[in-house]
C-alpha cells in the first residue's frame, strides 16, 4: 500500500515538475544583439600616414544575451578588442565577459547584482552608462535595491566599484594604479500625482527628488592628504501645467583633490534648470547650466573619459553632419556657464509659405563660457588653482569673458511635392580649440557652416540623396604664419567642402560615395582630399556594411563626452544584428 502511494506521490510530482518546466519555458524571453567593427589600416602618404607602428588591424566586437522570465531577468555581455581599433584606449585590448547581471522585480521590491547601469535624476551626482562608439563603459559591479512603498514614491541604493577597462574588481593592493575606491548612494523620487488621488487627473504635474552619492578611496598620495570619502547630495524639481514645464537640479559635492582639479580643496557645485512651452507646431526651450568643479571619479588619479560617478549634460545644440560635427562641444567639468534656446514653428500646411506639407523651422543659439575666478590666500601667499589649497573662490552667477563655445544655426525642412524632401542649415560656430581640444596657443575657430540635404524618391522602393556641404573658417586661412612645432594642431583648420551621394533600394541596399576636401587648410601638406565609398546591407534585424577610403583627424562626441579619432585609410567593415 505504502509502495503505491509513493508511487502515485513520485508519479504527480513528476507531472508537476514537467508542468512547472513547461510554464517556465513559455514565459521565458531570450534577446540579444551583436556587433564586430573590425579596419584594415593602409599606409596613405597623401595623408601623412607614413607608419603603421605594426598595426595593420583593429578589431572590436561585442556579444549581448539576455533572458527574462516574469519578474526576473539576467544578462551576459562578451567582449573582444583584437587589438582595439585606433582612437580607443590600449587598455581596452583583450577579451573577456565584460558584464553580467542578474535582477528580480516585483514591482514592489528590485534587486540587482552584478553590473549596474542607472542614473540619479539628470545624473550630476551619479551615473553609469554604456557607450560602445567612444569605448565608454563606467558600469558599477556591486548591488541595488529599488523599494518602491507606495504609489509615486521610488527609492534607490547602490553600491559597488566601478568597471576599469580589464582591471580585477577586488584589488587589493592599494598603491597599485588601477585601484578604484567603492561607489555608495542612495536615490528617492517622489511623483505627486501619482500619490495624491485628487493631483491623479490635474494638469499640474510635480515630482520631487534628492539623492547622496559618495566614494570611498584610501590615501596613495606622498604629497597630498586625500579624504577617505567624499560626498556629494544633490535636489531636484519637475513641474508641469498644460503646455508649461519646468525642472531644475542642484548638486553639490565637498572638497575632492584630484588630477583633473589639480589637486584643489574646493568644494563643487553644478545647476542644472530647463523651461520648456509646447503646442501644435510650436515649441521653445531655454535651458542653463552653472558647473564648478563638478568631476566625480571613483580614481582620484583619473585623467581621461572612465570611473565617472556622475554626468554632467550638454545643453549644446547636436549635429550629425561630417562638416559641423567636426567641432562638437566636450563638457568642462572645472567650471562652465552654459546657455540654450530651441525654437521649432511649423508654417500651417495651406499657407503661403507652408505650401501643401507645411513648412518646418528650428532656431537653435548656445554659448558656453567659463567661470569667473578669485584668488586665495594660502600661508603669506595668494594665488590660483594652486595645488594643496582652496584653489579659488567664484561667485555663482558670475560668468567670464572668456568664451569656449557659441553655436547659431537656423534649419528649414521642407517637403516639396511628392518626391523631394529638402533640409537647409546655416551655423555661426564659436570654438576655442585650445581649451577643447588641448591645442597649445591655437587661435580660436570662427566658422560659418552652411549644407544642403536633399533626397528624391525615385519610386516605392528607390531614392537618391545628396549632401552638399561647407566651412569657411574666418580667420585661419592659407598663408596663415604657424610654426613647425605647431603644425599638428592644423591637422583640420581652414575651410572645407564635402559632398556625400547616397543611393537606396529599401528595404535592403544602400550605396553611398563622399568627399571631404580641406583645401583652404592653412598648412599646404593638409590639404586634402578624404574620399569614401561604401556600401550596406539590411536583412531584417541584421546590418552588413562595407567602407573603403581615408577618414580625416576629429573629435567624436556623444552626450558631451568625446574621444579623439586620428586620421586613417584603409577599409573597415561593420556586422550588426538583433534578436
Amino acid at each position: 500500500m505504502h509502495k503505491h502511494i509513493l508511487f502515485i506521490l513520485a508519479l504527480a510530482l513528476t507531472f508537476s515538475f514537467r508542468a512547472s518546466a513547461q510554464s517556465f519555458l513559455e514565459n521565458s524571453q531570450v534577446s540579444g544583439s551583436f556587433q564586430t567593427d573590425a579596419q584594415y589600416y593602409m599606409l596613405d602618404q597623401g595623408i601623412g600616414i607614413t607608419d603603421l607602428n605594426g598595426k595593420k588591424f583593429g578589431i572590436n566586437g561585442f556579444g549581448k544575451l539576455n533572458y527574462t522570465n516574469g519578474n526576473f531577468s539576467a544578462g551576459i555581455r562578451f567582449e573582444a578588442f583584437l587589438p582595439e581599433m585606433n582612437g580607443f584606449r590600449s587598455e581596452l585590448n583583450g577579451v573577456g565577459l565584460a558584464n553580467f547581471f542578474a535582477s528580480y522585480d516585483n514591482g514592489f521590491i528590485g534587486m540587482t547584482v552584478g553590473d549596474i547601469y542607472d542614473q540619479f535624476g539628470s545624473g550630476l551626482v551619479f551615473r553609469t552608462y554604456e557607450e560602445w562608439s567612444l569605448g565608454m563603459d563606467n558600469a558599477l559591479r556591486g548591488a541595488r535595491v529599488v523599494f518602491r512603498p507606495t504609489k509615486g514614491v521610488t527609492l534607490k541604493a547602490v553600491y559597488g566599484r566601478q568597471r576599469y577597462y580589464w582591471a580585477p574588481y577586488l584589488e587589493r593592493d592599494f598603491a597599485a594604479d588601477d585601484y578604484r575606491g567603492i561607489v555608495r548612494g542612495i536615490d528617492a523620487d517622489w511623483d505627486l500625482n501619482q500619490s495624491i488621488p485628487a493631483l491623479n487627473e490635474s494638469k499640474f504635474k510635480m515630482s520631487l527628488g534628492g539623492s547622496f552619492v559618495s566614494k570611498k578611496q584610501f590615501d596613495q598620495s606622498s604629497f597630498y592628504n586625500i579624504p577617505l570619502n567624499v560626498g556629494a547630495a544633490a535636489a531636484r524639481i519637475n513641474l508641469g501645467y498644460g503646455g508649461f514645464a519646468f525642472s531644475t537640479e542642484y548638486a553639490y559635492k565637498v572638497n575632492d583633490p584630484s588630477a583633473i582639479n589639480n589637486f584643489i580643496y574646493k568644494e563643487g557645485r553644478a545647476i542644472l534648470s530647463s523651461l520648456s512651452y509646447s503646442q501644435k507646431g510650436f515649441g521653445a526651450v531655454l535651458q542653463v547650466k552653472r558647473v564648478d568643479n563638478m568631476s566625480f571619479k571613483s580614481m582620484y588619479t583619473g585623467k581621461q573619459n572612465n570611473l565617472d560617478i556622475n554626468f554632467i549634460p550638454p545643453i549644446n545644440y547636436t549635429h550629425t553632419h561630417s562638416l559641423p560635427s567636426m567641432y562638437t562641444y566636450s563638457t568642462q567639468p572645472n567650471g562652465e556657464m552654459a546657455a540654450q534656446l530651441q525654437i521649432n514653428y511649423t508654417i500651417p500646411k495651406g499657407t503661403a509659405l507652408g505650401g501643401k506639407y507645411g513648412t518646418k523651422l528650428a532656431f537653435n543659439m548656445s554659448q558656453v563660457n567659463d567661470i569667473v575666478r578669485d584668488s586665495v590666500a594660502f600661508g603669506n601667499q595668494i594665488g590660483l588653482n594652486e595645488p594643496g589649497t582652496l584653489g579659488y573662490t567664484s561667485k555663482f552667477f558670475a560668468i567670464s569673458n572668456h568664451r569656449f563655445f557659441r553655436d547659431i544655426n537656423f534649419e528649414i525642412d521642407k517637403k516639396i511635392g511628392k518626391n523631394w524632401h529638402l533640409t537647409a542649415q546655416y551655423i555661426n560656430l564659436y570654438y576655442d580649440i585650445e581649451t577643447i581640444e588641448g591645442h597649445a596657443g591655437a587661435p580660436v575657430v570662427k566658422a560659418n557652416i552652411a549644407f544642403l540635404d536633399a533626397t528624391y524618391k525615385i519610386n516605392k522602393r528607390q531614392s537618391l540623396r545628396l549632401e552638399l556641404q561647407g566651412l569657411w573658417e574666418n580667420e585661419v586661412y592659407a598663408g596663415y604664419e604657424y610654426e613647425e612645432s605647431e603644425k599638428k594642431d592644423y591637422q583640420k583648420r581652414g575651410d572645407w567642402l564635402a559632398a556625400l551621394l547616397e543611393y537606396t533600394i529599401t528595404p535592403h541596399w544602400s550605396f553611398s560615395i563622399a568627399d571631404k576636401w580641406n583645401y583652404g587648410n592653412p598648412v599646404p601638406e593638409f590639404r586634402d582630399h578624404y574620399f569614401t565609398g561604401s556600401v550596406s546591407y539590411i536583412h531584417d534585424a541584421t546590418r552588413i556594411m562595407l567602407s573603403a577610403g581615408r577618414q580625416s583627424e576629429g573629435v567624436v562626441c556623444v552626450g558631451g563626452v568625446c574621444r579623439t579619432v586620428p586620421a586613417s585609410s584603409g577599409v573597415s567593415l561593420t556586422v550588426s544584428t538583433s534578436f
